[in-house]
């Protein structure tokens, strides 16, 4: 079977279909091409193969059958060139860094992101001469002014995690552009399902596959998409020289997950709207974060750049953090666990977990108080999640 041409069908289709080329077995499913390395007909294909003049694979660090299909898999769907599977979420965001940035050069980024991705450009790449401002994400006239002279990268996730902040894409496109810089959005907790940022300006797409694009917590993986020009040499140059590559067996497993992506964000969305309604009407929750909400203060801009409000939430409660460990431990339903975009639902505290190794200053600027708990609402009944809640809310 040839491949589709993704260009010719819709994304549901893609989902499904879109890279999949079948051997002469005539395999249904995609088949996991388990080998470290391939075997050349003779000496001067071997030759071809390593200067470039002939295509083919070489080794499964930087080339694998079942990888490359997850990869078109992934860019049909986010509709750009190319894509460059990862082994997590993290070496995503780490070869996009390495591969296109150097010694000197400096990153705006907000300071919404993922604490780990703070820990990487602060404690980390600043070892490599990498410099880095924060900004707030929705602080337009801050992301502005941070752009100087050395600025290659403006770096963001939208929605945010934990608080669900949402950024105008289109806008700092305009911004980052003006400056010739290139605009990296983190589209993790939307997928392309619900949000397509190379659509609207972005230049390089990051996601962690080990969230929703798996759905299942299985595995561990991660994707960068862009362009051939960004990615072809400097992404997929790290990638072979550095080796943070995703296993053949992880990638069929996301592609399985690509398959189901439509109609789970759909009921993830669903399930989380109805579970942020109920917690705005609790009394002993202070504040609920949720595009879906009318009182999110991006909810309009959610709505136009969005075709879904997502699974994750976050709410603050009463008291401080014994009040928040109280309504996690009552629960005898959520998982408590750091991952997100899982059938299960997950709650966690992010101040002592996800961020807990940013300073106190830092949780502060970024909103991540004591009493808030992030909840990524997975696919069981609803009114099993709130009684659940309920429990420790004391309602």
């Amino acid at each position: 079977m040839a491949k589709i041409d993704p260009k010719q069908y819709g994304s549901n289709t893609n989902a499904v279909r879109a890279g999949q080329v079948r051997s002469a077995e005539g395999e249904h499913s995609e088949l996991i091409f388990a080998t470290s390395s391939y075997v050349f007909k003779d000496a001067a294909e071997a030759a071809a193969r390593f200067s470039g003049d002939e295509p083919g694979n070489i080794y499964s660090r930087f080339t694998n059958p079942t990888v490359r299909t997850f990869e078109e898999r992934l860019a049909a769907m986010e509709g750009t060139e190319r894509c460059v599977a990862t082994s997590s979420g993290m070496s995503a965001i780490l070869s996009t860094f390495m591969g296109l940035l150097k010694a000197g050069d400096h990153i705006v980024a907000s300071r919404s992101i993922f604490g780990t991705t703070v820990g990487l450009l602060d404690n980390v790449l600043s070892k490599f001469g990498l410099t880095t401002t924060f900004v707030g994400l929705a602080d337009y006239q801050a992301w502005e002014s941070a752009i100087g002279p050395e600025t290659k990268m403006l770096f963001l996730e939208t929605p945010s995690n934990p608080l669900t902040e949402i950024a105008d894409i289109s806008r700092l496109a305009e911004i980052a552009h003006a400056k010739a810089c290139l605009l990296v959005v983190d589209n993790c907790l939307c997928t392309p399902v619900l949000q397509k940022p190379f659509s609207l300006g972005a230049d390089i797409v990051i996601h962690s596959a080990t969230k929703y694009l798996d759905g299942q917590g299985r595995c561990i993986g991660g994707a960068v998409l862009g362009s051939d020009e960004l990615l072809a040499e400097d992404i997929v140059g790290f990638l072979r020289t550095a080796g943070p590559t995703l296993s053949p067996f992880n990638a069929w497993v996301f592609l399985k997950g690509l398959e189901t992506l439509h109609i789970r964000m759909k009921a993830h969305c669903d399930n989380a709207l109805q579970v942020a309604e109920w917690l705005e009407q609790q009394d002993n929750v202070k504040r609920v974060y949720y595009p879906g909400l009318k009182s999110h203060p991006q909810h309009e801009l959610a709505k136009t750049q969005q075709s879904g409000f997502g699974g994750v939430l976050s709410f603050e409660v009463e008291g401080g953090q014994k009040e928040a460990w109280s309504v996690i431990d009552s629960s005898s339903l959520f998982s408590i666990t750091a991952n997100l975009g899982d059938t299960r639902s997950t709650m966690t505290h992010p101040a002592t977990t996800t961020h807990h190794r940013l300073t106190d200053e830092q949780r502060t600027e970024a909103g991540i108080s004591d009493s808030l708990i992030r909840l990524s609402i997975g696919l069981e009944d609803v009114s099993d999640l709130t009684r659940d809640l309920a429990a420790g809310l004391g309602d």
